[in-house]
């Protein structure tokens, strides 16, 4: 802090000279933004890479090195390659379709940037062996499944379920067979949904309880790399097992819906009744002649 002459008072902000590469001066607090925009933006690019890759393993060690042998070997493989051309293109040069991808294992590790396909890939021999991955939308049949509702009713369900591969890589690498686990899984939920509620609930709610059962099963099939599209669901009810107290409270209940239903209708055949009457009543009142004639009309009922 210094003082002119004048009597002003000068303030000095200190600053950090930092030299970057192109040699230009930088204050501290640019400095400082930089670097938080450069860490934001590669814990970004670490996400969508751990997107790719299973989530069990740590996706550094996909792009470790070898190791002395693993480069041997590699050696080896490119030597016969070249040694063998070009009759070892034939088994070096491998082709999946379009709705096909291909997981690629080298000495046993996966190897990054994902699957490979449609099209050409290479592969070599005795070191690298790949797997084949359906991307297309399969169906699968639940089931007959045996449910105790939740008013203690027995009753069988039945359930379609389609699904698809969304991410090959994680689907081979995460799960020993992710189309038997995900029929599993469906059989599971379906019992465990269906089982906390009511036989009229299912019959009435079975959009509701598919969509439902579609969510549960896409969230817990998402780190197997599947894709749950629909659900599907019916009740059998021919296979509906009631027990006795059950079955003499609903023929009760059936009961009472006649007779109030009867007792309904009596009551507006008589209020229908009843008007009929009231308006007879005042054309009759209204006409004299009329009267005279529903007279003898009733003595010659009489007689």
């Amino acid at each position: 802090m210094d003082s002119d002459d004048d009597g002003k008072i000068q303030i000095e902000v200190p600053t950090v000279p930092i030299r970057g590469r192109m040699g230009r001066r930088f204050t501290l607090n640019p400095l400082i933004f930089a670097k938080e925009e450069r860490e934001a933006r590669r814990q970004s690019l670490a996400q969508l890479k751990l997107s790719y890759y299973p989530k069990h393993m740590n996706p550094a060690s996909y792009d470790a090195g070898l190791g002395f042998c693993g480069w041997m070997f590699m050696f080896i493989s490119w030597f016969c390659v070249l040694a063998s051309f070009p009759i070892s293109i034939c088994f070096c040069l491998k082709v999946v379709q379009e709705y096909e991808r291909a997981v690629i294992f080298r000495l046993g590790r996966l190897i990054g940037g994902g699957s490979k396909g449609p099209g050409i890939f290479f592969v070599l021999p005795c070191i690298e062996s790949y797997t084949k991955v359906d991307l297309r939308t399969v169906s699968f049949n639940v089931p007959p499944q045996e449910i105790l509702t939740k008013d203690s009713v027995t009753t069988s369900v039945d359930a379609v379920v389609y699904y698809r591969v969304s991410n090959a890589t994680v689907s081979v690498a995460n799960v020993e067979n992710a189309h038997h686990s995900t029929r599993l899984l469906a059989q599971t939920t379906l019992r465990n949904m269906l089982g906390t509620r009511s036989l009229a609930e299912i019959l009435s709610d079975r959009d509701a309880i598919a969509i439902s059962m579609q969510a549960m099963l896409d969230e817990a099939t998402e780190s197997w790399g599947i894709k749950v599209e629909r659900v599907e669901m019916w009740v059998a009810t021919k296979d509906v097992r009631l027990p006795v107290q059950l079955q003499r409270a609903m023929a009760a209940e059936a009961e009472a819906t006649r007779e109030a239903r009867a007792k309904v209708i009596a009551a507006e055949g008589e209020q229908k009744a009843s008007r009929s009457l009231r308006e007879a009543a005042t054309v009759i009142a209204s006409s004299p002649a009329a009267l005279q004639l529903r007279y003898l009309q009733t003595l010659n009922s009489v007689a």
